[in-house]
């Protein structure tokens, strides 16, 4: 599986998928949804516009990726998730066609929650996209609306080494007539996506461009707020012309609860108040950016980081922009792909970052607690990993 293995897991073609959707009976036309794609913000995005249509009233599946602590958290429904025995029954009906056609992990996951989400009747299904766009098993959906948040230098190896090639891979989640949402305004990724919507004649909006209200939302992340300025454009597009009700309660409350109403973790989480300890999943150069620029915002005496990072990480972009005043604790997430933490803290050493290395991530973590005194920070990060295994 992609989560733990890395781009050997990862299938660049989409005929397993439309094998096995026939082989449901073509769950993914009973339902509508959602398709949402983007380098960071994908999660974010997906979870509020599930809280805001919940608070509508509305039955919402929601399938992300990936989890932190249970698989069932991939698929939802209205905040709850997928009970294991329907996991368990959906792999034994359909075992024999998954060893017959070699699917991968992320295809039966998708196929899973297509067919939960089918059986369930849910009104509408906001779908996060695995990984690109184009070849993404998600990709069979033809959504109401679309939605791209941003393009970062992400999974180079698979998507390509440029801004502009790795929008062409998230674009194609465009579909002919579907209106597509842009978050954020890219000069080199613009123009991708405005000649794909034109050739496709969907319409295209760009959030950045669009007149939105301020809203408050329980995701305190300072880099929530283009977040919801691009489901807030969502929002308003899906709702035009259509038969979707959602007032501005609904909004206000939606944004405020999209913690209790989906259990969504790991962004800018702060786990206890003293010493205050936050995590966050940020992973790539972009959303460390925003991650780390908060985190210097913050007051503390002493400023304790907790780094475990995944080997296919360019440090080269990514360790510059860790604060040189900071004590490190590096570990290996405990997954096969997970950075060997005497690599990373000799990497971390040529940019200045200093500190001990430990055995895991719950020691590193253990001994940071020790360490902090009531003033100081404790912050969790470098990977969804690293951070899974202290929540």
């Amino acid at each position: 599986m992609y989560q733990r293995i890395g781009a050997a897991a990862f299938k660049k073609d989409l005929s397993n998928t439309i094998l096995l959707a026939t082989h449901l009976k073509k769950p993914q036309h009973n339902f509508k949804s959602i398709h949402v794609a983007g380098t960071n913000g994908k999660g974010s995005v997906s979870h509020m516009l599930a809280s805001v249509l919940q608070e509508a009233g509305y039955k919402v599946g929601l399938y992300t990726s990936p989890h932190l602590k249970d698989f069932r958290e991939r698929i939802k429904i209205n905040g709850r998730e997928i009970p294991e025995e329907s996991v368990i029954n959906f792999i034994a009906e359909n075992k024999s066609f998954f060893e017959a056609n070699k699917l991968s992990f992320f295809e039966m996951t998708v196929g899973m929650a297509f067919d939960y989400f089918s059986r369930e009747q849910v009104d509408i299904a906001i779908i996060e996209v695995g990984l690109g766009g184009r070849l993404d098993s998600t990709n069979i959906i033809t959504p109401q609306l679309s939605v791209i948040t941003n393009i970062g230098l992400d999974h180079t190896e698979i998507l390509g080494n440029s801004l502009a090639e790795i929008a062409a891979e998230k674009a194609g989640i465009i579909k002919p007539g579907v209106p597509v949402i842009i978050g954020e305004n890219q000069p080199e990724t613009k123009p991708v996506f405005s000649e794909t919507a034109a050739r496709l004649n969907s319409e295209i909006i760009f959030a950045e461009d669009s007149e939105v209200e301020n809203y408050p939302s329980d995701l305190t992340g300072a880099y929530q707020v283009k977040n919801i300025r691009t489901v807030l454009t969502a929002l308003k597009r899906l709702t035009k012309n259509s038969s979707w009700k959602i007032t501005e309660e609904n909004i206000t409350q939606g944004l405020l609860k999209v913690k209790i109403n989906t259990g969504l973790r790991g962004r800018w989480d702060i786990l206890q108040v003293e010493p205050r300890v936050i995590c966050d999943t940020a992973h790539n150069a972009e959303g460390l950016k925003y991650a780390l620029s908060q985190l210097a915002s913050e007051q503390f005496d002493r400023l304790h980081i907790v780094m475990g990072v995944v080997n296919d990480k360019d440090l080269g972009k990514i360790l510059p922009l860790f604060p040189k005043e900071a004590i490190y604790y590096f570990c290996k997430p405990d997954v096969p792909r997970g950075m060997d933490a005497e690599f990373l803290k000799g990497n971390a050493k040529e940019f200045g970052l200093k500190g001990e290395v430990y055995s895991s991530v719950s020691k590193a973590y253990d001994e940071a607690l020790k360490s902090a005194s009531n003033k100081d920070v404790i912050y969790v990060g470098g990977s969804t990993f690293t951070v899974a295994e202290i929540i």
